[in-house]
């Protein structure tokens, strides 16, 4: 009540000073004293403001976005392109051999720049316009109207061109991740071509269909959704979908010259380990950011992504060590990275047990992946794309939905507890702790399918029309000289 009180006897003093949005249009009636404080509550919520209502008959003094909710976004989306430049590009870079090294980055810098591009002509109107249920329209082609102003299907407080902003930064990381499965034997041309294609075919689909506010799968915000699943940030969309297109892709190529023959190891756990890290911190942006307001799910978001990480990243090497008799640094690496692939669907719906039940389950499943399921199967997933991202993604969406509970998130409570729970319309307050694993597993095999379908349809197309994989000779001598005229290492 003090702090109530003190918020209306501080708008009373600052009522009379001009407002600095001057493009603000002029209220169709001044807000009440009473209004401006539930405005200023609205904003400490991340809850729609009163002027937001269909029936609202007076304009918010608080027309646009907030700083606050600005300002977290937008280091959130810088994070989350850390990830990729210089997060992924370090810690693919360092597993190849050293022959191949610039060929892992000019692959993440090329993707980054071809996704911009497609994300402005019409990825982002694709995914988050309205439309159909499977796809969005072309109202925000160009990013037209995509200004500083919010959109309220997503939040009432983010400018829409900074959410459209962080919104990109998934898109590139996305195609980013299949590059680990055909590294060392794939033409630069053809992983843009490909990836130019299956952003349209497979990407923007399943990004809409989970996250788009009519998506098919969308439990949480889309009321008519015809599978009522969750993905907080991005088991589905980014993991699941980019690492079952990479095991389908590596097939088509075939295994690396030497597989199984010659030694292929590392040639810089190094650059590895600060690529792990980079990443690491990076995915708190992509977590905690998903709130899309640094709220308490946001804290929750945080802590989970931390201690499903760790956890993870001890577990892999452990089991090392027991297995083995040495715990290497890759092994703590791709615990950790399997971690965060895991916890990144469910770290806004599990508390702190639950963070370390999905640590566990991460260091163990995806380790036995790598491990075994690619020596029994006998496909060359270069760098293990598919054990972490596919198989971890696909673990990560079931355990959300088997871990998942009401009292981390307001939007999954039987009773509209905070302003902007959608429980009461969405249904997923009956299903919580119940069957909401069903609805998972129906989002998984809608998205593998997907995935597989479109990745194998692309693949062939690209293999016929400029082939997909490099010469012999050139895989020999390594990608870097051949497909970019230079060097990572100049030893001579």
């Amino acid at each position: 009540m003090l702090i109530r009180a003190f918020i209306c006897v501080a708008i009373f003093f600052l009522a009379e000073i001009p407002s600095a949005q001057t493009s603000t249009p002029s209220p169709s009636a001044s807000p009440s004293l009473e209004q401006r404080v539930a405005d200023l509550e609205a904003y400490i919520n991340n809850s729609a403001r009163g002027a937001d209502v269909a029936n609202a008959q007076t304009v918010s003094n608080i027309p646009g976005p907030g700083p606050g909710h600005n300002a977290w976004m937008m280091t959130c989306a810088a994070l989350v392109l850390f990830m990729t430049l210089p997060g992924l590009a370090l810690f693919y870079g360092g597993l190849v051999r050293a022959k191949n090294v610039l060929s892992v980055l000019a692959q993440c810098l090329g993707i980054a720049g071809l996704v911009t591009i497609l994300w402005w002509a019409a990825g982002y109107s694709l995914v988050f316009s309205r439309g159909s249920a499977f796809l969005g329209g072309l109202k925000f082609a160009f990013l037209h109207n995509v200004d500083a102003q919010p959109n309220g299907d997503y939040s009432h407080w983010v400018s829409q061109n900074v959410f459209a902003m962080y919104q990109l930064m998934f898109a590139i990381i996305t195609p980013a991740l299949i590059i680990g499965a055909v590294a060392e034997r794939m033409k630069f041309a053809a992983v843009l071509a490909f990836v130019a294609v299956w952003m349209f075919v497979v990407y923007f689909p399943i990004a809409h269909m989970v996250w788009g506010i009519d998506g098919w799968m969308n439990g949480v915000w889309n009321p008519g959704a015809k599978v009522t699943a969750i993905d907080f940030a991005g088991g589905t969309v980014v993991h699941m979908s980019s690492g079952w297109s990479a095991l389908v892709l590596c097939v088509l190529l075939g295994h690396r010259l030497g597989f199984r023959r010659e030694v292929m190891a590392p040639h810089s756990m190094v650059l590895c380990m600060v690529g792990t890290g980079l990443l690491w911190v990076g995915w708190y942006g992509f977590n905690a950011g998903s709130a899309l307001a640094p709220d308490g799910i946001a804290a929750n978001a945080f802590m989970t992504t931390t201690l499903a990480t760790a956890v993870a990243s001890f577990t892999w090497a452990m089991l090392e060590y027991a297995l083995r008799g040495k715990p290497s640094v890759l092994g703590f690496c791709s615990g950790a990275v399997g971690g965060l692939v895991v916890i990144t669907p469910a770290c806004g719906y599990v508390g702190p047990t639950g963070a370390v039940i999905t640590g566990i389950a991460a260091g163990v499943v995806p380790f036995f992946a790598c491990t075994k399921l690619k020596s029994w199967l006998g496909y060359d997933d270069a760098l293990d794309t598919f054990g972490v991202h596919a198989v971890g993604g696909t673990l990560g969406a079931f355990l959300t939905g088997v871990l998942a509970t009401a009292s981390i998130n307001p939007n999954l409570a039987p009773v509209a507890s905070a302003p902007l729970s959608a429980a009461t319309q969405n249904g997923l307050a009956r299903i919580v702790g119940h069957t909401l694993w069903l609805e998972q597993l129906k989002a998984i095999g809608i998205t593998i399918l997907l995935a597989v379908v479109g990745s194998a349809i692309i693949g062939a197309l690209v293999r016929g029309l400029i082939g997909l994989r490099i010469a012999p000779e050139v895989e020999r001598q390594g990608l870097d000289i051949n497909q970019h005229g230079e060097e990572g290492y100049i030893t001579s």
